[in-house]
């Protein structure tokens, strides 16, 4: 059943892919059927906790489980991407229709393992594959500028991921495991080395300073992709770990302080870009940075049940945010706010928008009120001047929310009604209401038993709240939000970014450019230096090695010819000598033998034939002296 959570999604996904000829309608019905199915089991996982485990060798463990932090978590992906989804198939364009919401729901299994990871080798293989799907992603409109973006979205959150790698070989020398329950007992410099390492991949994932811009990048991808991107995914996996490890993270000194100043620095620093960006969908994305930035205050400050809180509460809101963008998108054929302005023309939209954006604003009594008032809470309990920080972060988020509400739904300065390219379907407004509902559901967390709640599904402890926090937050947004009507009023709240100084505000502060000169461009020089020296050296080497190598090569050429060569003629000569010799001697022996065997023979013949006379009394005395001969040699032998 655990593993379900896991696979159901990533094999669906994989078959969606891959599909061809499929209908909008089947497309969209298994789609959202797979994850209705997993809904319903992570429900039944989180409710009863099971774990599971998996030898991967060499004494590697897989280990999956539900902890109190990701027991509401597992439940919100695949709710949150049920809308996403069920929205993409009545919205996104068909060409392509099967890949994108195969990503979709693929990723809805990448995430789950991620959050179900109980050691760092399953939470390193999760993190890898939704980095993956959303590079592919981001990338799906692969014809333009999307590919590029995507690489940049990639390698930045990469570059963290380093982090991750770092962190588990520590934790792996210093206690022989990967498991987050051998990880309290380190110490030393390994505790330290994991503790960073952990650190740098959150703060990239989650889009923090100085990692931010990647998610200006990643607003290449469709609206779909970008709302499940933003919400409950990808982004929030970094904001996941730091809250998941902090009784961990939390035992190293600088930890606190380090997460609270990034977090505090990205929420003040996203909040103004935010401010004054015209493009709707990077102002969202803007928006999402300066909102986990809360997040990991609240973590560094202590309560990591806070951040939790308004993890879950800013998915439902921003989810909601990117699906009524990619409407005014779709309906005007632009991105830029100013020439939006449809209240007129979608006016039901207009208030489903008006739940997100007053969320998103943490305007009571919705729960994202409740979950923000919480962060400053905390922060608060190291300090008035953090606290008071936070509610200026706060502050800006009223403002740009306001901007976003009535500069792309709001009405146009000549009141007239905007023609539309594309009015959006019933589909489009359940799946969007459906994520308005769920996030003012989320007000009954200002009920005492909404506390209590809380703590008891995700555990840890709440902050305790002073009523000046409140009142400071609410004096906050109320100014915030009446200064855009104002700015709205004349005509002063678009096109924020109209000067140089402006447009590099816009662009993280000219964030983008400082990495540029701080480290692509010394890592970029760095690497032409080391390709001149891999040149000028390494290859000088291999090629002056090449040089004596062809000197001595023509060297034994030259002495195979005079030498070698040589010695191979003398030898065939003296061969040849040596048998013309032999020739010679068997002509001397061989044939002179013959020959005088032939001449003794020959002479033999004449003289027997010398013998032979004629006359019988010649033969007597041959035959008499024959005689005479035996008997002598008879006589001989017998003595």
């Amino acid at each position: 059943m655990l593993l379900s959570i896991i696979w159901l999604p990533a094999l669906t996904g994989l078959a969606l892919g891959v599909w061809r000829g499929g209908s909008r309608r089947a497309l969209g019905i298994v789609a959202c059927a797979a994850l209705t199915v997993t809904l319903v089991t992570t429900a039944w996982t989180a409710l009863w906790q099971p774990s599971t485990s998996l030898g991967w060798g060499g004494g590697l463990v897989l280990r999956l489980g539900v902890s109190g932090v990701s027991r509401p978590l597992i439940a919100l992906v695949p709710l949150v991407a049920l809308a996403v989804v069920a929205w993409a198939v009545a919205h996104e364009d068909a060409v392509g229709l099967p890949r994108l919401l195969g990503l979709l729901v693929a990723f809805v299994g990448a995430m789950e393992l991620v959050l179900l990871a109980e050691d760092l080798l399953s939470l390193l293989i999760g993190w890898e594959l939704v980095g993956a799907v959303s590079w592919a992603l981001i990338a799906h409109e692969w014809r333009g500028d999307a590919p590029a973006m995507a690489a940049h979205a990639f390698n930045a959150t990469r570059a963290g991921d380093l982090g991750l790698f770092v962190a588990a070989g520590a934790a792996f020398a210093a206690s022989g495991g990967l498991a987050f329950a051998d990880l309290p007992g380190m110490e030393g410099p390994a505790a330290h080395a994991v503790v960073a390492g952990v650190l740098v991949a959150a703060v990239a994932k989650s889009a923090q300073v100085p990692f931010a811009p990647w998610l200006f990048s990643a607003m290449a991808g469709p609206s779909s992709a970008s709302a499940l991107l933003h919400s409950a995914t990808m982004v929030a996996a970094g904001a996941y770990l730091l809250a998941r490890l902090h009784p961990v993270l939390d035992t190293v000194g600088w930890f606190a302080p380090t997460t609270m100043a990034v977090g505090l620095l990205t929420a003040l620093a996203g909040g103004v870009v935010a401010t004054v960006q015209d493009d709707a969908k990077k102002l969202l994305a803007a928006s999402t940075s300066a909102q986990y930035g809360l997040m990991l205050v609240a973590v560094g400050a202590g309560y990591p049940t806070i951040a939790v809180a308004h993890l879950i509460a800013h998915a439902l809101c921003k989810a909601l945010l990117f699906l009524s963008a990619g409407v005014a998108i779709g309906a005007t054929g632009t991105r830029e706010l100013a020439r939006m302005g449809l209240r007129r023309s979608l006016p039901a939209m207009t208030w489903l928008t008006a739940s997100g954006t007053i969320a998103l604003a943490a305007v009571p009594p919705l729960g994202m009120a409740w979950t923000k008032d919480g962060v400053v809470a905390a922060a608060a309990h190291h300090g008035t001047w953090l606290a008071v920080a936070v509610i200026v972060a706060g502050g800006l988020s009223a403002y740009y929310a306001a901007r976003f509400q009535l500069l792309a739904y709001g009405t146009p300065r000549d009141r007239r009604h905007v023609a539309l390219r594309d009015r959006p379907t019933m589909t489009e407004h359940i799946a969007i209401g459906l994520l308005g509902a769920l996030g003012l559901a989320l007000g009954l967390l200002w009920l005492p038993a909404g506390g209590r709640a809380l703590t008891a599904v995700v555990g840890g402890d709440l902050p305790t709240r002073a009523p000046w926090e409140l009142a400071a937050s609410l004096l906050a947004i109320a100014v915030a939000s009446y200064a855009a009507v104002v700015l709205r009023r004349h005509d002063r709240l678009a096109h924020a970014a109209t000067t140089p100084r402006a447009d590099r505000v816009a662009t993280w502060i000219g964030l983008p450019a400082l990495t540029r000169v701080a480290v692509v461009d010394p890592t970029l020089a760095a690497a032409g230096a080391v390709a001149r020296f891999d040149d000028a050296v390494i290859d000088g080497a291999v090629r002056g090695i090449a040089a004596v190598g062809r000197t001595l090569s023509g060297q034994l050429r030259r002495s195979d010819d005079h030498v070698v060569d040589a010695g191979v003629r003398g030898i065939a000569t003296f061969t040849a000598w040596a048998a013309r010799v032999l020739d010679r001697v068997a002509e001397l022996g061989v044939d002179g033998t013959v020959t005088g065997l032939a001449r003794l023979i020959g002479v033999a013949g004449r003289d027997s034939r010398r013998v032979q006379t004629g006359q019988a009394h010649t033969y007597y005395a041959a035959i008499a002296i024959g005689t005479l001969v035996l008997v002598a040699l008879t006589a001989a032998w017998s003595m």
